[in-house]
Order: structure tokens, then C-alpha cells, then sequence
């Protein structure tokens, strides 16, 4: 008995679209956190007499993780773990820059679409150009994106997107967690640095 080709063609669009279909469905995906002061805890405050140099504070992460944001002589370090302790005994807790800089409130979460597991973050740098001040005196600060490792594992940083320099520093951050971050050492790899160099990466170091 022979097949009947038009059945066929439709068998074979059906599975193409089932593949396709499947495909799209495995992407990985975004959520996202809070680090703002209004939404964290204060748990630790450096003091000189009576001035406030620097504080820590507990943010609640994805998935029941803990994120520690650390403010110490205006430079800001950020680091996630299972509670407040395994995130202070990560590398993201001493990786930091040496110009003065903050960070955005909001942390976007990288989950991976089989686990449904947070594999990594991505957060805005603001890093101040001191030694360019402008009109008002103040410094511009150049956004840099970060690309963070999380547990299971050692959580470090991972890769660098200079936000001025590339279009789609957005897409490149993803992109690079997705692509790097899972399978990073921490005590082996040096953070790479993905897309055009512009002067948020001079302030970081990478020339």
C-alpha cells in the first residue's frame, strides 16, 4: 500500500512545527529582584566616630536565595548565596572595582529552561570617572554590565559588557551567561570580557 504524498507533506509540516515549537520552548528565561535598600535589611554598618562609611544588607533572591550588597568608601560589592553566610563566603563578596560606583536596583535572574534553576545574574555598574569631572564637578559614571555565576557551585563574576560601547549590551550580557556561566571556574578562569571596549572599561581595568 503506498502513501498517500499529500499526507505525507502534512505529517512532516506537523513534526517540523513540533520541533520548532520544542525548540523555542527550551530557551532560557528572565525574573527579577530587588536590591534596593527599601526592599533589603541592614545587617552591618562600618562606622569612623559617628559617620556611617559603609553597611551591608540582606535582599531577598530568586528562588530562595540571599543576595549581601556591600557599600564600603562608596564601592559596592554583590554576591549571592544560599543564605547570608554561604554568600559572604562566595568571590563575587571581594570582587568589586576600584573607582568609586554603585549598582542598579534591579538583579536580572538568568533561568535555565530544563531546571527551571537560576544559573546566573546580570546587574548595571555605574562607575564614576573621577578624573573627568564635568561642568557641575561631579564625575560621569559609565555602565557596565556583570555577568555573575550562582550556586550550585562558586559564585563569581563571569563576564563584563561595557554599556555604552555595544548596541545590544543587553543581549550580549544574556547571551554570555547563558553561553559561559554554567560552566565557569571560579578558581581557574579569568572573567572574560564580551563585545566593544569603551571607557566603563578602561574605569574597570580592562584596556
Amino acid at each position: 500500500m503506498h502513501a498517500n504524498p499529500l499526507h505525507t507533506f502534512m505529517l512532516s509540516a506537523l513534526i517540523a512545527v513540533s520541533v520548532t515549537s520544542s525548540g523555542l520552548a527550551q530557551e532560557n528565561t528572565s525574573a527579577y529582584t530587588s536590591v534596593a535598600v527599601k526592599d533589603c535589611r541592614k545587617f552591618d554598618v562600618a562606622k569612623a566616630g559617628d559617620d556611617e562609611l559603609g553597611a551591608s544588607f540582606e535582599c531577598k533572591g530568586y528562588a530562595g536565595f540571599t543576595v549581601v550588597v556591600t557599600e564600603d568608601d562608596l564601592r559596592m560589592t554583590v554576591a549571592v548565596g544560599r543564605s547570608r553566610k554561604d554568600a559572604q563566603d562566595q568571590p563575587s563578596y571581594a570582587q568589586g572595582f576600584s573607582p568609586f560606583n554603585s549598582v542598579h536596583d534591579t538583579l536580572e535572574w538568568r533561568i535555565d529552561a530544563k531546571t527551571k534553576k537560576p544559573f546566573a545574574t546580570i546587574q548595571r555598574w555605574f562607575i564614576a570617572d573621577s578624573a573627568n569631572p564635568g561642568k557641575d564637578g561631579k564625575p560621569p559614571s559609565f555602565g557596565l554590565l556583570v555577568v555573575t555565576r550562582t550556586p550550585p557551585g562558586t559564585s563569581c563574576h563571569v563576564a563584563y559588557i561595557d554599556v555604552r560601547a555595544n548596541k545590544d549590551s543587553n543581549l550580549l550580557a544574556r547571551k554570555a551567561a547563558d553561553d559561559l556561566a554554567q560552566k565557569f571556574d571560579c578558581g581557574k578562569d579569568k572573567v572574560h570580557f564580551v563585545g566593544n571596549k569603551g571607557r566603563a572599561a578602561q574605569l574597570a581595568g580592562y584596556e
